[in-house]
């Protein structure tokens, strides 16, 4: 199946004619025009192809499995079927880094790759194909989560075993584990939404941390990358605490809503009151351009999780948040059809495929939801 007809058949007769701007008459339309979205992402799909190595993998150098794995997850969300020769090649390659551990990896970020694949597969796993891997992989990521109760890492995930966690692998690690069918209410989703509530600038019930104690009226409610050893220091207020970060709070709440957390827990309420006063698409709040289409897939996530179809900030403006993100992308698109960013030195972003693959996972996002 050919790119366009793919997408041609996803947009259009998947998500309702109504959505295609022939709804009836007064009817508000969300979101941008599918059409434009197929333009750019057929720009982008034909770029992907000219960088797949002959043995079907997309920058492995950069993360071992991961950005392809990233490459099957976001070409499956918007139509591409397993079967399509790049895809098709791409989860054959996957296959082959299944470890005798059942995670998915090469050689360093077992978490993170084994996560994204779990994603991956399970998007193309239509007739259990890929069962035995999906519950091999599972297996490995819960067996990595940190279980000292006694230690702040408790619940959480870093790139790996040895690694001290962070909010953005607890995150994958949770939206994998729900995807391969984890139930919500599992020990391991629950203890991992303890750490994550460790992340949050919200200091009381859910997070006892020295840095909570000392959140600024600017941060109260976002979420921080890591409540252990931050890594950078320019994210540290002068009173100690820890800045609140747009990619990370809305990977906060994505997993939140994912996980079954009312939209009334305090949590909840509190992550999406700090969006609401610092909502934008032009950077990723607290890191300027660094991580934009890492950003850009978190919004994306949460925006459709939390289900306002017009998103109101802080000054009651209220947003067509998937048009915006939409033309966000669009403008941000190269002539070759891909995405980098030159500026980023934190999150690999100045890789073309990396950069190009999560911008086409947020463009799944932009057209609502079925």
């Amino acid at each position: 199946m050919k790119f366009k007809s793919a997408l041609i058949f996803t947009l259009a007769g998947s998500l309702g004619l109504s959505f295609l701007g022939v709804g009836s008459a007064g009817e508000e339309k969300l979101g941008p025009d599918p059409k434009e979205v197929r333009e750019v992402l057929d720009k982008a799909m034909a770029f992907l192809k000219t960088k797949q190595t002959k043995d079907g993998s997309f920058a492995p150098k950069v993360a071992g499995p991961g950005v392809s794995a990233l490459v099957v997850a976001a070409l499956a969300r918007n139509g591409v079927a397993s079967k399509d020769p790049l895809m098709a090649s791409t989860l054959e390659y996957l296959e082959k880094q299944v470890q005798a551990d059942g995670g998915i990896y090469n050689k360093f970020l077992a978490n993170y790759t084994t996560s994204v694949a779990i994603s991956a597969f399970q998007e193309v796993n239509k007739d259990g194909k890929y069962d035995s891997i999906l519950k091999n992989a599972t297996k490995f990521i819960k067996a990595i989560q940190q279980e000292d109760e006694k230690n702040v890492a408790f619940g959480g995930f870093g790139y790996d075993a040895k690694k001290r966690p962070d909010l953005s692998n607890t995150a994958f690690a949770v939206e994998a584990l729900l995807a391969a069918g984890v139930p919500k209410d599992d020990p391991v989703v629950q203890k991992a939404l303890k750490f994550m509530s460790r992340c949050q600038n919200l200091p009381g019930e859910f997070n006892d941390q020295k840095f909570a104690q000392k959140t600024t009226k600017d941060d109260q409610g976002g979420f921080t990358y890591t409540p252990i050893d931050p890594d950078d220091s320019k994210h540290k207020t002068a009173d100690g605490g820890l800045r609140s970060l747009g990619g990370m709070t809305y990977s906060g709440l994505k997993s939140f809503l994912y996980a079954g957390v009312s939209k009334d827990d305090p949590r909840v309420k509190a992550a999406v009151s700090w969006i609401r006063q610092h909502y934008t698409l032009e950077e990723n709040p607290g890191m300027g351009q660094s991580g934009l289409y890492y950003y850009y897939h978190t919004f994306g996530k949460a925006m459709q999780a939390l289900g306002e179809d017009r998103f109101e900030d802080h000054k009651k403006v209220k947003h067509d948040w998937r048009r915006e993100l939409f033309e966000a992308l669009k403008k941000r698109q190269h002539a070759d059809g891909s995405w980098r960013n030159e500026t980023d030195k934190t999150f690999g972003e100045s890789n073309a495929e990396l950069a190009t693959t999560f911008a086409v996972m947020s463009l799944s996002y932009c057209l609502p939801k079925r």
